[in-house]
């Protein structure tokens, strides 16, 4: 996904930027994750309209910043945890004071498609055309900033945990944007319905005939025929679970049995059953046996 944003803001400071994690190279569909490390130096801009809905996490100390939206200045002082949000099309202006001239900033940034919001957004019976995306200025979102460290955990790791992982962890946070953070102002409407017990065993055969590959959100509702977001929640309607918790899971039993009844080293029972690495097995295998991959050998 393109990224004009850090781009832009390294013109406006003119200062270095060390780029220190980034999902460029991760094949993550619709959003795209990074941190940059730089120096907090006074500086006044104004960044054109970008292409992407921008999230900026603050991870730093206290920081006056002042930003204009609707031909207005405002006046904030970011804490640690706070968010912004720059939806995609508007321009921005920012200005810091000098004061924090020598303090070195890491901030995490999040960028979404407004395509894939649009996406989200009908599969919730909502008229994409009737909602927009508004700014959100140095706000405490408990919820909003849990998505994103995790989102930056996974980032990381390297992806660790997977595609099907990171989708739903995107889903959540563009369902919680559309709640909290467009013109909406409301809570989505669930759908009413469930997956029948045909189109629910076809999902779990497909599940199990490709337990070792990196599998999506996308990929297990296309087997039903439905909408990503309407499939993630019938699939825990039905069974309690996301689909991501319920292929760890199965993950974790096949290995189980795969220790018990063959000879092969764990490593490579880790890669046959989809995980990504042996610690990866045995972090997941522990937290829902309460056993390593070892002990059940």
């Amino acid at each position: 996904m393109a990224s004009n944003l850090l781009n832009s803001l390294e013109l406006s400071q003119q200062v270095n930027k060390t780029l220190m994690f980034s999902s460029r190279q991760m094949n993550w569909d619709s959003v795209l994750v990074e941190q940059c490390q730089s120096p907090a130096s006074a500086f006044e801009m104004e960044l054109p309209a970008l292409s992407d809905h921008w999230f900026y996490f603050h991870t730093g100390d206290l920081a006056p910043l002042i930003q204009k939206r609707d031909d207005r200045l405002h006046e904030s002082t970011l804490h640690r945890g706070d968010s912004l949000l720059v939806p995609a099309g508007q321009p921005s202006y920012w200005c810091q004071a000098p004061d924090m001239s020598d303090v070195i900033c890491a901030p995490l940034h999040i960028h979404i498609k407004p395509e894939f919001i649009q996406h989200v957004a009908e599969s919730s019976d909502i008229d994409s055309k009737q909602v927009e995306l508004v700014h959100g200025f140095g706000q405490q979102d408990l919820q909003l900033h849990q998505i994103g460290m995790l989102l930056f955990a996974e980032l990381q790791t390297g992806g660790m945990m997977g595609k099907l992982y990171v989708e739903s962890l995107t889903q959540a946070l563009v369902i919680h944007l559309l709640r909290h953070y467009s013109t909406l102002a409301r809570s989505i409407p669930l759908r009413i319905g469930s997956l029948t017990h045909v189109q629910m065993q076809q999902v779990i055969d497909y599940i199990h005939a490709h337990l070792n590959q990196d599998l999506s959100l996308a990929e297990l509702a296309s087997v039903v025929n439905i909408s990503p977001t309407y499939f993630a929640n019938l699939f825990k309607k039905v069974m309690g679970i996301s689909p991501h918790q319920y292929v760890i899971q199965q993950r974790v039993e096949r290995a189980k049995v795969m220790l018990m009844k063959t000879d092969l080293a764990i490593a490579d029972i880790a890669l046959q059953v989809g995980f990504s690495s042996q610690s990866h097995l045995t972090q997941q295998f522990k937290r829902l046996t309460g056993m390593t991959p070892k002990q059940v050998r």
